[in-house]
């Protein structure tokens, strides 16, 4: 008997494919990898065992245990599947789709504030003053303004400058900028407990990959040790970075 293989059916198995290579990037990015592997090897044996097999006991208790299973899932990698479809939502084809449909236009005032943040995070890098800011993008931060000293103002260098300052009670927290403007201040981000992040990075490194990996939001780092900057976005940081790789990767990031 022949079977038909048409173009839907090449479009169904590409769309699989690339369904299980986004996945396999997910788990691997979030070094839970060896877990997908264990969930994939349990898949493999309960089409073996139920479908080619046919055993009908083993098949049986397979299937409560893949039933229940998928729950399980959704529990272990609650944290992982956020991220995924955040990044999904985050998309810059998603975005285009929204702001054609959307009645609200363009906000005159977007990324005004990306020159002031560029100027400060250069005069601290180059004092070794450490800093952590947090751009807000589609992803709502207000959970994480509230844990800090809140407050509104345009955002420009002599404040920024201020605030991260050694001796400002706000130095050691992250500064939060939303809607073109600083939110709050000496706010508590979530850090990284990845075992694979390099032993060099300090604390405001690992807070700054931990925001990452839980927002779509860009977090700029300042070492205090090194005087180097780099930026922190779904769940990776770049290599340290002048002032015009700062201003380019935030131009492209947040400009519309």
């Amino acid at each position: 008997m022949l079977v038909s293989f048409g173009i839907k059916d090449a479009i169904d198995i590409l769309l699989v494919a690339f369904f299980i290579y986004q996945v396999y990037k997910l788990m691997k990015s979030s070094g839970t990898l060896s877990i997908f592997g264990g969930v994939v090897s349990i898949f493999v044996v309960w089409i073996l065992v139920s479908q080619v097999l046919e055993m009908r006991l083993m098949g049986t208790i397979l299937d409560k245990f893949i039933s229940v299973g998928f729950l399980v899932i959704v529990i272990l990698f609650q944290d992982d599947i956020r991220r995924f479809l955040v990044a999904l939502g985050s998309n810059r084809g998603w975005k285009f789709l929204t702001n054609l449909f959307s009645k609200k236009g363009q906000d005159d005032g977007a990324g005004k504030y990306i020159a002031p943040v560029v100027l400060a995070c250069m005069n601290m890098a180059r004092k070794k003053t450490g800093a952590l800011i947090v751009i807000q993008r589609e992803m709502d931060l207000s959970a994480y303004i509230q844990t800090g000293e809140m407050f509104s103002a345009d955002a420009n260098a002599r404040l920024i400058e201020n605030i991260f300052f050694k001796n400002s009670p706000l130095h050691d927290g992250a500064m939060i900028i939303a809607n073109n403007r600083i939110k709050a201040a000496g706010c508590i981000l979530p850090v990284a407990q990845d075992s694979n992040i390099s032993k060099e990075m300090g604390l405001r490194h690992r807070a700054g990959l931990g925001m990452s990996k839980e927002t779509d939001a860009m977090i700029i780092i300042v070492s205090e040790e090194r005087g180097t900057i780099t930026v922190a976005h779904n769940g990776k940081i770049s290599k340290p970075l002048s002032a015009e790789e700062l201003q380019q990767i935030l131009s492209n990031e947040i400009l519309p």
